[in-house]
């Protein structure tokens, strides 16, 4: 398999958490954040774009390798590989499957970030819909590749909610205020995409500079938890509390 990976290497590294996204830049822009904060905490972090975004209108494949390498190096990842799979026609079919479970049992996360399920560009949907499925046939040991290793299943799913507009209210929202400058300045590696842009993916424009267009969103999730910026995260199983005065964000 040609992964293109840009950071890191293919030979099975494991990470604590895998970000899969359909394009490069995805990741950066939901869930950068979130990254940063835990690789600066010293988990190991790793990136799985599914398409080299040979399709997107601004720049082309060549370019954004290099400005994604430039981005996971300046979020602290630590393993960045690329599926090659054809962006703009993403299936969730045998053999896509089979490419994500491989990776996923070569890197053996214990978290999983993902699209929402709900998307205006087709890739993000299918991204979420084949990330799920994949890192649940990825934990059945007679599934077939073996490529990757022994079977291993994610034991968290979580779909990064930043910028849907249906009314989806997060299970909770990552405090990334320490390390927001560091999300902006990997987003800006990005300069073929969003240099003059008004909107990105499923950012739809306000009339503002995407990059501050960005910054207010990010200042909007922080003040659900009170703190200056936040990413929002949805997860489809109710969370366990064992101590009800350590939890956070006061209620009046």
């Amino acid at each position: 398999m040609n992964d293109g990976r840009t950071v890191g290497r293919s030979d099975g590294e494991t990470v604590d958490i895998l970000a899969i996204a359909a394009h490069r830049d995805d990741v950066e822009l939901t869930c950068g954040g979130t990254l940063a904060k835990a690789a600066k905490a010293g988990h190991r972090v790793g990136i799985v774009d599914l398409t080299q975004g040979e399709m997107g209108t601004r720049g082309n494949a060549t370019t954004r390798a290099a400005e994604a390498e430039r981005a996971a190096k300046t979020l602290g990842v630590a393993l960045r590989l690329n599926a090659a799979m054809p962006d703009a026609h993403l299936t969730n079919d045998e053999t896509s499957r089979k490419k994500i479970v491989e990776l996923i049992r070569r890197t053996q996360p214990k978290v999983v970030i993902l699209p929402f399920p709900v998307g205006r560009h087709p890739d993000h949907r299918v991204a979420s819909e084949l990330g799920r499925d994949a890192c649940y046939l990825a934990g059945l040991a007679k599934y077939e590749p073996r490529a990757g290793g022994e079977a291993h299943r994610p034991f968290k799913l979580l779909y990064a909610l930043a910028y849907r507009e249906d009314p989806v209210k997060p299970t909770f929202v990552v405090d990334i205020s320490d390390v927001f400058e560091a999300k902006m300045q990997a987003i800006r590696c990005y300069a073929s995409q969003f240099d003059g842009a008004k909107a990105a993916g499923e950012i739809f424009p306000t009339g503002q500079d995407l990059y501050e267009l960005i910054r207010v969103q990010s200042a909007h999730y922080g003040s659900l938890i009170r703190r200056p910026y936040g990413e929002p995260f949805y997860t489809a199983e109710t969370h366990e509390v064992d101590d009800v005065l350590r939890l956070g964000v006061q209620s009046l």
